[in-house]
């Protein structure tokens, strides 16, 4: 893990999965970075190395000290899993030479950040949390938005970095304001896609094509990101596979309402979307796809949102 750098530094990312992999690899394709990525999946960090031109380390490997590494780059499932990799035994803070940065680009609990940040500025470390919206397809591209939070000057000496993985980054204000801005973003993505499938179930029941119904809203004032890329995309094709679990979007439904709740917000149509989604995933189970919202919608309205098929084309 020691051989050369080059112009940008080395950069350690933690986390290699549906987004870890993509992002790694746009910021190895930028050309101004040695990347070695580093996962607790020892041989899918080798797989992902090696498709994206970057050194793979088993976290045992990874372990001593972490001098060369002037930015590291977490990818990963929640706040706990954040705390324990930087804090816990042989955590990466008590690894990293100081002026060093960390960029928490999860979607972590924004009260969690606000306190890792403060033990990163005990040690001398830069700290942003930076998490992301676009998707595994946006990830791919290069396109993502990346809210970010933390002081303005760790921001400034990482946004070249930040670059490489989105077209949109923003500095919305200090340490924590980052994962609030993404929690509270899937909180209305999250409104918008269980919204549009009671929409399109009931303009179903009607008797109007689901295909027609969206392409209806589509061009009027009820469009939103969902009828405009996911439902095309995701439902009406019944391929639920965007990339972002359900249990992902529950978890940063909660965190929204708790920044709600905490600043004595009143959120009713929150609280009852985050029952909605709930109960979806507690009815569809782990491995359902966000965008699996509009099945269980559909299931107990009792209609099906799907393209119409060349018979029911031909017989019209």
């Amino acid at each position: 893990m020691g051989d050369g750098l080059v112009d940008g530094g080395a950069v350690l990312f933690v986390g290699i999965g549906a987004m870890g992999e993509p992002m790694s690899s746009r910021i190895a394709n930028a050309g101004a970075y040695r990347v070695v990525v580093t996962d607790a999946d020892a041989q899918r960090a080798s797989a992902v190395a090696a498709r994206i031109g970057a050194v793979a380390a088993t976290p045992e490997e990874s372990a001593g000290p972490l001098h060369e590494f002037r930015t590291v780059v977490l990818s990963l499932p929640s706040s706990p899993v954040v705390e324990s990799v930087l804090l816990g035994d042989g955590g990466i803070f008590g690894r990293l030479d100081p002026g060093s940065v960390v960029i928490d680009m999860s979607s972590s609990t924004p009260a969690s950040t606000r306190a890792l940040a403060a033990t990163a500025a005990r040690l001398r470390l830069g700290y942003l949390d930076a998490p992301v919206s676009g998707g595994v397809a946006k990830a791919r591209t290069g396109e993502l938005s990346i809210m970010v939070g933390g002081e303005e000057a760790v921001f400034a000496s990482r946004r070249e970095l930040l670059e490489s993985m989105g077209t949109t980054i923003t500095h919305v204000g200090g340490p924590g304001t980052g994962h609030a801005m993404k929690a509270l973003n899937n909180l209305l993505s999250a409104i918008g896609l269980i919204g549009a499938a009671e929409v399109l179930a009931t303009a179903t029941k009607f008797g109007i094509e689901p295909r027609i119904a969206l392409d209806v809203l589509n061009a009027s004032t009820g469009r939103n990101q969902a009828t405009e890329v996911k439902y095309g995309r995701y439902v009406l094709s019944r391929s639920f596979d965007s990339g972002f679990a359900m249990q992902l979007m529950v978890k940063d439904l909660r965190i929204a309402l708790e920044i709600a709740h905490d600043a004595r917000i009143p959120v009713p149509m929150s609280a009852s979307a985050l029952e909605e989604w709930t109960a979806a995933f507690d009815a569809l189970g782990q491995n359902a796809d966000h965008t699996e919202i509009a099945e269980y919608v559909e299931r107990r309205a009792g209609v099906l949102l799907t393209e119409p098929t060349d018979a029911a084309i031909a017989a019209s």
